[in-house]
């Protein structure tokens, strides 16, 4: 009886994963080493690196392999291993840190390989210049990537669409939207200040996901709900980044909900024409 309860477990749990992986367009399937112990490591392994139909991650605790399925157009292998580092397991790509690490469960603090340095009185002369060059040039292009606000076009996208939807025109809204996932895809993460890496952590997946939803549909009404739920998002980035132009934190009494404008002139996006000036601006961000 419990070998028939266990196999039809696993029927289902197979099921389960065809279908998600079934809502994933232009699929990528590839198979990676993830680090991990037991069924809790594989829970929070597979949420951190799943997003709703667009990655799904299938990890085997015995094997420590991981499926990866994704849609290469929005996301990336890179993107969803350091997902899944941020909460503490470590892959042949990227390690967990340390302190994210010492907080895991004792069930799943899995052994760490040893990792080791290259010596450089090891090297050549020539791999000395080469690597002293190598670290200039690195050094330099890191510099350059963090002075430039790598949130920048993931906001002025945001306030493309939200104009797209005061206009109440549902086609244009949808591109904007498309605009917006692309900026998203775009960030890069490890150039962050901290104070932004963090955010951008707790909110990249329900950012994703609600610009995601706005671009596959042009019905005005469910684009301008998940428009609700991308502005709390956005709003919590911006405080973050700490803008060098003044934003207004808006809100929709109506609708309960809040938005984000470079202008302190209310043109609510939840009702454009209808209502265009209903609402306030609650909050001032500088």
């Amino acid at each position: 009886m419990k070998s028939l309860e266990k196999t039809m477990m696993a029927i289902l749990l197979l099921l389960s994963v065809v279908i998600s992986n079934a809502q994933i367009k232009n699929a990528k399937t590839e198979s990676v080493k993830i680090y991990g112990n037991c069924a809790m490591c594989k829970a929070t392994i597979e949420k951190a690196g799943s997003l709703k139909n667009i990655a799904n991650v299938d990890w085997n605790a015995d094997t420590k392999m991981a499926v990866l399925t994704y849609d290469p157009k929005i996301t990336n292998q890179d993107e969803i291993l350091k997902r899944i580092a941020l909460v503490g397991y470590d892959s042949d790509k990227f390690l967990a840190p340390d302190a994210v690490y010492s907080k895991l469960a004792g069930c799943c603090q899995y052994n760490r390989e040893a990792k080791v340095p290259v010596k450089v009185d090891a090297m050549s002369r020539a791999d000395k210049s080469e690597h002293s060059e190598m670290n200039m040039s690195n050094h330099s292009t890191t510099t350059n990537d963090q002075a430039v606000n790598q949130l920048k076009s993931v906001f002025d996208n945001y306030f493309l669409l939200k104009d797209a939807l005061v206009k109440t025109d549902g086609s244009a809204a949808s591109i904007k939207a498309k605009d917006l996932l692309s900026a998203i895809t775009a960030v890069k993460m490890e150039t962050l200040k901290m104070d932004e890496h963090l955010v951008w952590m707790k909110v990249l997946k329900d950012l994703t996901a609600d610009a995601k939803s706005i671009s596959d549909t042009q019905d005005i009404k469910k684009q301008r709900e998940s428009f609700k739920s991308l502005s709390k998002s956005t709003y919590l980035l911006i405080k973050a980044s700490k803008p060098t132009e003044v934003i207004y934190y808006q809100y929709c009494p109506m609708q309960d909900a809040n938005w984000l404008s470079k202008e302190n002139s209310v043109k609510n996006p939840y009702y454009g024409s209808q209502m265009l000036s209903c609402g306030k601006t609650v909050e001032t961000i500088k």
